[in-house]
């Protein structure tokens, strides 16, 4: 399902008409859990407003937390960038993919250049079995001929698909990459708090590189780390912890030689450099837009809107780093009122007005068959 400009505007109108049809009934509503969505939920405060004339404030305290305040009914509705299938959980309480977005692996060094890094360079750089910039890993990685794929995009930003729905490739290129990396050691950064950034991450390190990342992925770095060795003596004030994304890349600013995992807009914002990693093709792909819906392409939905990813999917150009997060939202609202506002909030959050509100952030806007699967889960709310 695709949106054209027409369409969009539309969207926006659809909004503004269910607003000035109940002005009297507007809502405020309280969100929290996940700091991954936060930058695109304040972008979109404003113009959510101004089309159901309701509100919502949202606390960025970490997947953890936002599971946490859904099984205690703190608050209306709740982000978690892990599916939430822990005991706790209420049955009232489903899954929404609506929001999709590249995790990037941000650098401090210095100079501008391309950094190159496969994903097995990636797992033992974290793992701690690469401490130096100059290891000879990743002096392989970056000083060798590149392949990339570049998608043809559609309007909103996303890979363009032909009539059979794979990825149309506009062209593949192959550079020469000549890299001197600093002998000096790689400060690493990871998210102390409970995060479904870190669970996607470490369950993407398990996926792709499973004799050195060895333990599946989870919201805690500590336990995920796949070896007794993170208190080791090498590692005590090299490897260290922040908390939430943009802690972990602004201490990342701050620290020299450092290297991080956040959303590539933190990145941005902090004048970190996103690395290109590679895929299971031997291409190497950048966080953005159209590769991460390539690789979100081949990503499948079970019934309750829970997303398996194919970390090893042969999408020539699909950057595997790209992740789903999920609205946790109830199926019964005892307040009618207030479920139909967070409803619309829903709709309008996977609605090209919120998701492709500004590019610059770094969020897919969810098309095709994962936004069908989203309108479907947002349509067994407030029943």
């Amino acid at each position: 399902m695709k949106f054209s400009k027409k369409a969009k505007a539309l969207i926006v109108a659809g909004f503004i008409a269910v607003g000035t049809a109940t002005p009297a009934h507007a809502v405020d509503l309280a969100g929290s859990g996940a700091s991954f969505v936060d930058p695109l939920l304040q972008e979109c405060k404003a113009g959510f407003n101004t089309a159901t004339k309701h509100s919502y404030v949202y606390t960025s305290t970490g997947s953890s937390t936002g599971v946490k305040n859904s099984d205690a009914k703190i608050g209306d509705f709740w982000f978690s960038d892990v599916a939430h299938t822990a005991a706790t959980k209420r049955s009232t309480v489903f899954h929404a993919p609506i929001v999709a977005a590249p995790i990037a692996v941000l650098v401090n060094l210095p100079g501008k250049k391309n950094l190159y890094l496969s994903s097995t360079t990636v797992a033992k750089i974290f793992s701690g079995d690469i401490t130096k910039w100059n290891d000879p890993a990743i002096q392989a990685d970056n000083n060798r001929q590149i392949k990339t794929v570049i998608y043809r995009k559609d309007k909103d930003g996303n890979v363009a698909k032909d009539a059979s729905g794979n990825p149309i490739v506009l062209n593949t290129r192959t550079l020469t990459s000549n890299y001197t990396l600093p002998n000096q050691s790689i400060r690493v950064i990871y998210r102390s708090d409970g995060s479904g950034t870190t669970g996607n991450f470490t369950a993407w390190l398990n996926g792709v590189a499973p004799t050195v990342w060895t333990k599946p992925g989870n919201n805690a770095f500590t336990t995920a780390f796949p070896t007794a060795t993170l208190n080791a003596a090498g590692n005590i004030g090299r490897i260290v912890g922040a908390g939430q994304s943009q802690g972990v890349a602004g201490l990342a600013a701050k620290t020299k030689y450092s290297i991080t995992y956040a959303e590539k807009n933190w990145g941005d914002t902090f004048g970190l450099r996103a690395a290109y990693v590679s895929n299971a093709s031997g291409n190497f792909t950048y966080p953005d837009s159209a590769a991460t819906s390539a690789f979100l392409g081949a990503a499948k939905q079970d019934a309750n809107g829970i997303v398996s990813y194919d970390y090893n999917t042969s999408v020539a150009g699909a950057y595997t780093l790209g992740i789903i997060s999920y609205m946790l939202i109830e199926t019964q609202y005892a307040d009618k009122a207030r479920g139909a506002a967070v409803k619309e909030l829903a709709q309008y959050i996977v609605s090209p007005a919120c998701s492709g509100a500004k590019p610059s952030l770094g969020f897919v806007v969810v098309s095709g068959t994962f936004l069908d699967a989203a309108n479907a889960q947002i349509a067994k709310m407030n029943k």
